[in-house]
């Protein structure tokens, strides 16, 4: 399904071992897009290995775009603002480009018609907002940008403003699309981070870390001597991936299956 995104692959390199941090586990997982019913089995899951481990650090990172596409947006924020606000264990929230271009749209009534063209209709919908039926109603698009705004609350609205750009820890960085190629990760463009694509994906040398990443779908999760990319198309496979990094083990855990029976599966990377 998604094979065709992808023009070339990195060339080989030899092998490196990254590590996280002694007595530190870290979940990483890939993008949510709207499901929300993948998304909740994974989430308990997560937090019960993590509650159970005796490491004295315990992470989860979201790598952005929970909205868009899928069924329940809203769902899925409200989800992970609730799990921010519990603060049972450290948190990162990352921003992807959807969730970019959302915020744009609560500010600009004319970027509607582009943020819906990929996946903002369905957003929308989850919000109870219906967009106006042609791109060229500017009135229309007006009064859905101020309906979203109402319905956006004031745990959501701090929620998406509090969202980060990446994060580091250990050997590995955490960033919604990767990062540009020839900058050092300390100073990578935000855009980039929520944007590059073939520019990284295709580029074999590596980063001074091992880039973990979402954005790009694939039937299964890549992982190289470079990226670990864990966008795995929920919305349209229906599975959902989370990345579980512990020393220098990886292991990954997926939800799978339709609205009404989500099983999940664990193993190692």
């Amino acid at each position: 399904m998604f094979g065709k995104l992808f023009k070339s692959r990195p060339k080989a390199a030899p092998a490196r071992t990254a590590a996280i941090p002694d007595d530190t586990v870290v979940w990483a997982v890939g993008d949510v897009h709207g499901r929300l019913d993948l998304l909740e089995p994974l989430a308990d899951a997560m937090i019960e290995d993590l509650v159970r481990s005796p490491a004295r650090r315990k992470v989860i990172v979201f790598l952005g775009d929970y909205i868009d596409r899928g069924p329940d947006s809203k769902g899925v924020i409200d989800r992970l603002a609730a799990i921010k606000a519990e603060g049972l264990i450290e948190t990162h929230f990352l921003r992807g480009n959807h969730e970019e271009r959302m915020e744009a749209f609560l500010t600009d009534p004319e970027l509607g018609p582009g943020w819906c063209d990929y996946g903002g209709r369905e957003a929308l919908l989850s919000y109870g907002v219906i967009p106006p039926m042609l791109k060229t109603d500017a009135e229309g698009w007006t009064a859905a940008c101020e309906a979203l705004n109402a319905a956006v609350g004031d745990r959501q609205r701090a929620f998406l403003n509090g969202l980060q750009y990446s994060v580091s820890i250990g050997d590995y960085f955490f960033a919604h699309a990767g990062a540009e190629p020839g900058v050092p990760l300390d100073q990578q463009d935000p855009r980039q981070l929520m944007w590059v694509r073939q520019a990284f994906l295709e580029n074999p040398e590596p980063f001074d870390r091992v880039v973990v990443h979402g954005h790009t779908p694939s039937e299964a999760v890549h992982a190289d001597y470079r990226r670990i990319g864990v966008d795995t198309g929920a919305y349209a496979t229906g599975v959902l991936t989370g990345l579980r990094l512990e020393g220098t083990a990886r292991e990954l855990m997926q939800t799978a299956g339709g609205r009404s029976k989500v099983t999940i599966s664990r193993h190692p990377l």
